[in-house]
């Protein structure tokens, strides 16, 4: 009797060990992964400012003093467009000069230079696939260059391959407007210290402060209500 219900008790072991023995693995290697301690990274507060610093002496280098300039004062770039009869997609221009503003990690916006119309804007990203930091987000200067190189080396190519939306979808039209308003001040300001003027007219010290304050503003924060536009 003894010997049945030994034999019995070492059937019934058998058969539950094909049920007991991987939950017991499971549960170990969830003990284990618990007492494992995640890696770390230190966190280095000025690596995006030091970042942001050879950006900014790549895109001086690349670009000429004028467009540097520009960008140091104002927070974007302006290129020529160089199509016969500008961008298909807007319907042409009928010849009339057109241009490009450039923002960091923003769209591409094309405008007419006489009348300041707003034609498309052209969504490109250019991330850094090796992610140095973590992120694949490259540093406002460096995105700035990219599209820069991109615009004036292909720029039907570009405008081709890019999303293109209408005005107002990413970039606020009232504040690009107010962005050419300061640019043609700047250009004013510029054409008199280049003729031996006396440096910047007060609007035009005011337009290169409103410069460094778009360049410190966070790309979710685009958009606040603009100024009004000053009278001529």
């Amino acid at each position: 009797m003894v010997l049945a219900l030994a034999a019995t008790a070492l059937v019934a072991l058998a058969l539950l060990s094909d049920l007991i023995i991987p939950r017991i693995d499971e549960l170990w290697s969830r003990y284990k992964a618990r007492r494992q301690r995640a890696p770390t990274w230190s966190y280095d507060p000025g690596r995006e400012r030091r970042a942001e610093a050879r950006a900014r002496a790549l895109l001086r280098s690349c670009v000429n003093e004028e467009e540097w300039a520009m960008y140091r004062d104002l927070g974007f770039l302006r290129v020529w467009g160089t199509l016969a009869d500008g961008p298909d997609d807007a319907g042409g221009t009928g010849g009339a000069p057109y241009a490009y503003l450039i923002y960091p990690h923003r769209p591409i916006l094309a405008y007419l230079a006489q009348t300041h119309r707003l034609l498309n804007e052209y969504c490109v990203t250019f991330p850094d696939e090796t992610r140095p930091y973590g992120s694949s987000r490259l540093p406002d200067s460096d995105d700035v260059l990219a599209k820069w190189m991109a615009l004036t080396g292909d720029e039907r190519r570009l405008i081709t391959t890019a999303n293109m939306h209408l005005p107002g979808r990413q970039l606020d039209p009232s504040q690009v407007r107010r962005d050419l308003w300061r640019l043609s001040q700047w250009e004013r300001a510029r054409m008199r210290q280049l003729a031996g003027g006396d440096g910047p007219a007060p609007a035009d010290r005011q337009s290169a402060a409103e410069g460094a304050a778009v360049r410190r503003r966070r790309p979710f924060d685009w958009g606040p209500p603009a100024p009004a536009e000053p009278n001529h």
